[in-house]
């Protein structure tokens, strides 16, 4: 995994010196409200008020304002305006932010600013109102424009190429041999292009590209839509490197960033992130983080891992272009959770097995691996079945409390809209803390915005109510074991406990570690009969939503053995959590993928998770323990 020292990068950023040219655009959101609408004396048509206006800035304006949220005090910018209210508008916009807008020239014929206007009424956005697509770079402004640019480029650590329109600067003849004059005449400086239509121009400058563009310019045929495999988009931009000459970033969306230098390709994986997304300006942010990185001495790998955290954060926050602080980027960038091989994950065709078992290899075992003195176990769904359908107490309670005082009245549009979305969360957040869930469902609940403010609980609120279900159901399963019409084997995994019993046998230390409350962990061990095995050594929830209880233990087991043993430690689990948790510590991460109502079997949808996860090993139960006692050669 490529490690970056964060804190180092943005301790440098405010010496950055950039420069951006480009389409700059103007976003404006007009908000109307009819309540007031009257009826035009001269057309005879209802008016349409607008309540507030909002404006933001757009196109490679958000790039720029992107770098000034990450710390880059010097920003310059570079493009065309018309002479209008939108054009000052942005202007303005920019002077708040500090940006020198000095080389954004005006052009008073054939040009307007770039804006979209976008009506809001009744919360949805309305047919939008474009400008600008009939500009035309006049001789006299490419002229400019490139005096200003070849004048200013000696102080600038980078600059930026952005195109984003089909009418914008980049369409004029003469700027773009100006441009491209400048760019060979100071080999030594660097270029970072972004281009939506023109990634083929520009020699001389890297090319920041997604994995689409990169297959469609190397010959291949596929839709936007379409997912690009690895290999596909590896060999994509190979060629293109080649090719130009220069090293490329190919972007590929939240499966990562590729970075190109020759034949050397490095993957940056993308990130695991539970809330919901809105891909808006993702782009841009990343682009500002990978150039910011660069203007400050990064390696093109570095500031590809950068820029993925900065896209990190964006992308989180819904129904706007938002930037990332050094405070944000900080916090999903010091403790971060990649997406492992989401080729493979994908694929089960991809699969590989050990010798003639059910044991799927992701990452191969090494045969010198320190032998395994310390293995962690996830207890529900990778010993325990106690717990399985917790989803289909969870989701019903979920809808509930969203919903609120409409959920026996809510159309079937809402119902089902509401449904979806627990569901996506649900199958998301499986493996993590049940307070972190009811984190998220206070979200959700004051998005939708069926229940006031006043009468949404806290996660602790919410917790109680699916705690107070869940453990309604799993008292009956227990009270059917000790009448005896149920027996241990009904609720654990094939042949889980004989494998805890081979284990203890062999002197490894076991742990047993749940996102349930400890108390409750600690009884159903203890009813199901293997508590013993684990000497004490059983964790879990501790009712603060800022300790993962699967962290906890990771860190009282690295105290115990020390870091530079944990590669004596396996993890099993059937969740995420865990098995991240093992990859950052160096331990050996089987998935259990585990089919919690037959007991035995593949879950595909489990395995996908667990290998993106980062698990070495996939088992869909025990039933082979003694082969993986080989495999991991503890079968002395």
């Amino acid at each position: 995994m490529h490690v970056i020292d964060l804190e180092a990068i943005l301790e440098k950023l405010p010496r950055a010196r950039i420069g951006i040219v480009g389409d700059f655009c103007l976003d404006a959101y007009w908000e109307l409200d009819m309540r007031e609408s009257e009826i035009s004396v001269e057309t005879k048509s209802p008016t349409r008020p607008v309540r507030t206006q909002r404006y933001g800035l757009g196109g490679a304006g958000n790039v720029a304002q992107n770098m000034r949220s990450l710390g880059v005090s010097l920003i310059s910018v570079y493009g065309v305006t018309g002479r209008d209210p939108f054009g000052y508008q942005m202007r303005e916009l920019m002077n708040e932010l500090s940006i020198s807008h000095k080389g954004l020239l005006e052009q008073t014929k054939e040009w307007v600013t770039h804006s979209y206007i976008k009506p809001i009424e009744n919360g949805a956005e309305e047919n939008r109102i474009d400008m600008g697509n009939f500009n035309r770079m006049s001789t006299d402004t490419a002229k400019r424009l490139s005096d200003m640019l070849t004048n200013d480029l000696e102080s600038l650590d980078i600059l930026v190429i952005n195109q984003q329109v089909k009418n914008g600067i980049h369409m004029s003849p003469e700027f773009q041999k100006a441009l491209q004059l400048l760019i060979q005449s100071h080999p030594q400086k660097l270029f970072l292009l972004d281009s939506r239509s023109m990634s083929q121009n520009y020699q001389g400058t890297i090319r920041k590209i997604n994995a689409y563009e990169a297959v469609v310019l190397t010959g291949g045929s596929h839709e936007p839509q379409d997912i690009i495999g690895l290999d596909e988009a590896r060999n994509a931009g190979i060629t293109l490197a080649k090719q130009w000459g220069k090293p490329v970033f190919v972007t590929r969306g939240d499966r990562g960033c590729l970075v190109i230098e020759n034949d050397h390709v490095d993957v940056i994986p993308g990130l695991h992130i539970i809330e919901k997304t809105d891909p808006v300006g993702a782009g841009d942010s990343m682009l500002a983080g990978m150039a910011a990185s660069m203007a400050v001495g990064c390696c093109l790998a570095d500031a590809a891992t950068f820029g993925n955290l900065v896209a990190g954060v964006t992308v989180q926050k819904l129904y706007q272009t938002g930037t990332a602080s050094p405070d944000e980027i900080l916090k999903i960038g010091t403790d971060p959770d990649y997406i492992f091989l989401p080729e493979k994950a994908d694929d089960l065709r991809s699969a590989s097995y050990w010798k003639n078992s059910e044991i799927e290899v992701i990452n191969a075992v090494q045969t010198n691996h320190k032998k395994i003195t310390h293995a962690i176990f996830d207890h529900d769904g990778t010993i325990s079945v106690l717990r399985e359908g917790w989803e289909k107490i969870m989701e019903p309670m979920m809808v509930r409390a969203i919903l609120g005082p409409t959920y026996d009245t809510a159309d079937e549009t809402a119902y089902h809209q509401v449904l979806n979305r627990v569901r996506l969360y649900i199958d998301a957040t499986t493996g993590v803390q049940t307070l972190v869930q009811m984190q998220g469902l206070v979200k959700l609940v004051t998005e939708f915005g069926y229940v006031s403010r006043e009468n949404i609980l806290d996660q602790f609120g919410y917790k109680a109510i699916y705690n107070e279900a869940l453990l309604d159901m799993v008292k009956k399963r227990l009270k059917k074991l000790s009448r005896g019409e149920l027996t241990v084997e009904d609720f654990v995994m094939k042949k889980a406990v004989l494998f805890l019993m081979q284990l203890h046998q062999n002197k490894v230390k076991l742990y047993l570690a749940s996102g349930s409350d400890e108390h409750d962990v600690v009884a159903e061990a203890e009813a199901l009969g293997y508590a013993d095995l684990f000497e004490g050594r059983i964790y879990g929830a501790i009712g603060d939503a800022t300790k993962e209880a699967k962290k906890i233990v990771m860190d009282r087991i690295l105290a115990d053995i020390g870091n530079v043993n944990a590669e004596s430690m396996a993890v099993f689990g059937d969740g995420p959590v865990e098995i991240r948790e093992s990859k950052k510590h160096r331990g050996l991460a089987i998935g259990v993928a585990s089919d919690e109502v037959r007991r035995f079997g593949l879950n595909e949808s489990k395995r996908r998770r667990l290998i993106r996860a980062g698990a070495d090993l996939i088992i869909a139960d025990f039933s082979q323990f003694e082969m993986l006692l080989e495999l991991l050669q503890l079968n002395d």
